[in-house]
């Protein structure tokens, strides 16, 4: 990988005695995050929001020397009434939070509904009652062309953030949205499963099509996209990081070179290749050097934002679509292993 070829532009927001509250935070990005955030600034507060009162436990001992300014909410995104009382005088919400895993949300749909959507929209409420500057909130690849129950939910829950623009015009809180593809290493996803197969000693490696692509990007890249966002989001943007590709079949032969691999067929809700930007977003899309910016094609709460602030980019062509197929980046076999050698040594 060239030099700083994945690194994304250097965050210029000031975190330092402001208050910031993670829902989820107790996840594998909001350890990152709050991780990357104290060793940067000094904020006043940093909020833990999370159903989980284990890992906030766990969580709390990790970071033990930081309790003066670390807080912990126990809470769920379906609770408004606890997220109004968890963010009186926060200044910037990262929603986190979600139901993840496309099966369990093929089989749980209402579940899913109930905390990617009804979620997302507690968290608006609650973010403008509470006159939050800024939200911004994590989205999927899933989200674009979905055909699955949670990108499905991850698509209303990127509308329903954008539209929260407009609710709260009058206070000036403030939302946007991220959205990336497969973390690497991040809490449930492949690599930890392939490392289990090696644990067990299993002899075959199951894999649903060999054709299979998707967008790879590490967590620390995930916590540096969303704080340069932060800095940078004026609101209704939906924000997407240039990050590469790879299949599925060479990202398992790198993690297990001596496995027998059995294609098993595609699962419910799966798809063949992932998505970012779909041909009808094209239009509304520029390309901004490390990412691409999404722009929303309504924006009634700030008519002039085009003539009052020019985005740092130029427009993409009506035709284009960034699909992990036909990406211009793919990941090589030397970068993912310097990827996973760093997954080790955090072990």
């Amino acid at each position: 990988m060239e030099k700083n070829k994945f690194k994304f532009y250097k965050s210029n927001i000031n975190l330092n005695k402001k208050t910031i509250l993670v829902t989820g935070g107790t996840g594998s990005f909001g350890q990152a995050f709050v991780e990357k955030v104290l060793s940067l600034y000094k904020p006043k507060k940093l909020i833990i929001y999370s159903r989980d009162e284990h890992k906030q436990n766990e969580m709390s001992k990790i970071f033990k020397k930081h309790s003066h300014c670390l807080r912990f909410f126990i809470g769920d995104v379906r609770d408004r009434d606890r997220l109004i009382m968890a963010t009186q005088g926060v200044d910037y919400i990262i929603h986190s939070a979600a139901l993840k895993h496309v099966p369990t949300a093929e089989y749980n749909p209402f579940e899913c509904i109930r905390t990617n959507v009804i979620g997302a929209e507690n968290v608006i409420h609650a973010a403008i009652n509470s006159k939050v500057k800024k939200t911004i909130a994590l989205s999927t690849d899933k989200a674009a062309n979905p055909v699955n129950i949670y990108g499905a939910s991850k698509l209303a829950s990127d509308k329903i953030f954008i539209a929260g623009n407009h609710l709260a015009a009058n206070v000036k809180s403030r939302f946007a949205v991220v959205r990336y593809g497969n973390v690497i290493g991040s809490r449930g996803s492949i690599y930890w499963v392939l490392k289990d197969a090696i644990k067990n000693k299993s002899n075959t490696i199951p894999i649903t099509d060999k054709r299979m692509t998707r967008f790879w990007i590490e967590l620390e890249q995930c916590v540096e996209f969303v704080l340069s966002s932060l800095d940078d989001m004026r609101g209704g943007e939906i924000y997407v990081p240039k990050i590469p590709s790879m299949k599925i079949i060479d990202f398992i032969n790198n993690v297990c070179p001596n496995k027998k691999i059995v294609e098993i067929g595609i699962r419910p809700g799966e798809k063949l290749h992932e998505i970012m930007i779909t041909k009808d977003d094209a239009r509304y899309t520029y390309d901004c050097n490390d990412k691409y910016i999404i722009e929303p094609n309504i924006h009634g709460w700030d008519e002039k934002r085009l003539k009052k602030q020019k985005i740092d980019g130029t427009k993409v062509k009506e035709n284009f679509e960034y699909a992990s197929d036909i990406n211009k980046n793919w990941l090589k076999k030397s970068d993912l292993v310097s990827i996973l050698k760093k997954l080790e040594d955090k072990k």
